[in-house]
C-alpha cells in the first residue's frame, strides 16, 4: 500500500523550515554582497547546481523512495529551483547495497540506505541503524541529535569522505515472516533467513544462517525456498509484498526496534557548495527524515487493520522465552566482543548503552506505564 504525502499538514513545518533557511541565505548573501555587491547579485540569480542522488530501493518503493523523491523536491522548492537532484533507484544503478561506494567515490553527491549494509565496510556501520533490545525510535533519534549519535557516526563516516545525516525511522520492525512455527532454539538451527545488520549476527549465534537479498528479489527468495524465512520492515511495507501468501507465520520484534536510515554526502561534493546549498541540503533531510517517519507509522497502522481483519490465516506470534533468552544470550556475546575489537567501538557502544539506560528509564514511567494503564 502506497501512504499518501500529506502536504497540507506539511505546510506549517515547510513554512517555518522556509523562514529558517531564508535567515541563513539572506546572512550569507549579504557577507557576499558588502565584499562585492554586483558578484553577489549576479550569482543569486545565475546560479544552479546539479547533484545527483543513489538510493537502494525499486523505483516508486512506499515510504522509503517516496522519502526520497519528497527531499529531491523540497530542496527544489527551498532553493527556488537552483538545486536539482537527479535520483537514480536500484532499477537504474543495479546495485542496491552499492550506496556506500558511490557516495564515497564521488559517482553520486548524495546517496540514501540504511548503514548497517555496510558492516562489511567498516564494522562500525553497523550501530548507526538500530541494535537489537536496545532503543526504540524515540529514544533512538533523541540519541542521534541530543546524545552525540550523529556525531558519532560522522566520526566513524569521516574517513570514508562521507557526511551523514538521518534519513527517517521505520520505527519498530517486525520479526519476519516464517514458513514454519518456531518453538524452540532447535527450530532455528540451519534455518536461512534474510536478516541484515547486528541481528543477522545474533541469530548466527543460535545456528540459523542468515544472508541479506535486495528488496526486489525478496518475495521469490522465500515463495522458492531459497530462505526460510525473512524479516522486511513491518505491516507499512510487508504487506503490498506479498509475504503472507508463502509465509503465514508472522512473528513481533526483537532485533530493530528502531531502524534509522541516513542520507549520505560525499565530503568533496558538499565543501565545493555555497553554504546556503549546504544548509538547505541538511536541512531538508531533517525535514524528510521527520516525514519519513510519520509516513512509516501511518502505512504499518492501515496495513495492521487491513492484515487483521481482511487475512484471517496470518498467525501473529511471539518468540518464545526460551527463544528470546537464547537471542538475548548470543547479543551480549557480540556486544563483549565488539567492545574488545576496537577502541572505536567501545565508545559507540557505551554511549549507546548510556544514553538506553537514562531514556528507558523516562520510558518505562511514561509511555510504558501510560500503555500498561491503558490496557488495564
Amino acid at each position: 500500500m502506497t501512504h499518501s504525502y500529506n502536504f497540507k499538514a506539511q505546510a506549517v513545518v515547510t513554512l517555518r523550515a522556509c523562514l529558517t533557511l531564508a535567515a541563513v541565505y539572506f546572512l550569507t548573501a549579504c557577507t557576499a554582497s558588502d565584499s562585492n555587491p554586483e558578484a553577489a547579485t549576479t550569482q543569486t540569480k545565475q546560479e544552479k547546481i546539479t547533484l545527483s542522488l543513489a538510493h537502494g530501493w525499486p523505483k516508486g518503493f512506499p515510504v522509503f523512495g517516496e522519502s526520497v523523491e519528497r527531499y529531491k523536491e523540497l530542496v527544489e522548492e527551498l532553493s527556488d529551483g537552483r538545486i536539482i537532484i537527479n535520483v537514480d533507484s536500484a532499477n537504474r544503478h543495479k546495485s542496491a547495497f552499492g550506496i556506500f561506494d558511490f557516495v564515497k567515490s564521488g559517482q553520486y553527491d548524495i546517496g540514501q540506505s540504511a548503514s548497517y549494509y555496510y558492516g562489511g565496510k567498516d564494522p562500525d556501520a553497523l550501530f548507526f541503524s538500530s541494535m537489537p533490545f536496545d532503543m526504540t525510535e524515540q529514544e533512538q533519534t533523541a540519541w542521534f541529535y541530543e546524545g552525540g549519535g550523529l556525531e558519532l557516526a560522522n566520526e566513524v563516516y569521516a574517513k570514508h569522505n562521507i557526511e551523514v545525516m538521518l534519513g527517517g525511522n521505520t520505527g519498530m520492525q517486525m520479526g519476519g515472516w516464517f514458513r514454519k512455527e518456531i518453538n524452540s532454539v532447535d527450530d532455528l538451527k540451519g534455518l536461512k533467513m534474510r536478516i541484515p545488520g547486528f541481528g543477522g549476527k545474533v541469530i548466527a549465534g543460535v545456528g540459523a544462517v542468515p544472508t541479506n537479498i535486495p528488496a526486489g528479489e525478496l518475495y521469490q527468495a522465500l515463495e522458492r525456498g531459497t530462505i526460510d524465512a525473512l524479516e522486511w520492515v513491518g505491516p507499512g511495507l510487508d504487506l503490498r509484498m506479498g509475504f503472507h501468501k508463502v509465509a503465514p507465520y508472522y512473528y513481533t520484534g526483537w532485533h530493530e526496534p528502531g531502524t534509522e536510515l541516513l542520507y549520505f554526502f560525499n565530503r568533496d561534493s558538499m565543501n565545493k557548495l555555497p553554504n546556503w546549498a549546504q544548509s538547505i541540503l541538511r536541512n531538508a533531510a531533517k525535514l524528510t527524515a521527520y516525514n519519513m517517519t510519520t509516513s512509516s507509522f501511518a502505512a504499518n497502522a492501515d496495513n495492521w487493520a487491513t492484515i487483521s481483519s481482511q487475512f484471517p490465516d496470518v498467525k501473529v506470534k511471539q518468540f518464545p522465552p526460551e527463544v528470546v533468552q537464547a537471542l538475548k544470550a548470543s547479543n551480549q556475546a557480540l556486544l563483549d566482543a565488539e567492545v574488545q575489537r576496537s577502541p572505536v567501538a567501545e565508545k559507540i557502544l557505551a554511549s549507546r548503552a548510556a544514553y538506553l539506560k537514562k531514556a528507558r528509564a523516562w520510558t518505562e514511567v511514561g509511555e510504558q506505564a501510560y500503555l500498561e494503564s491503558m490496557a488495564n
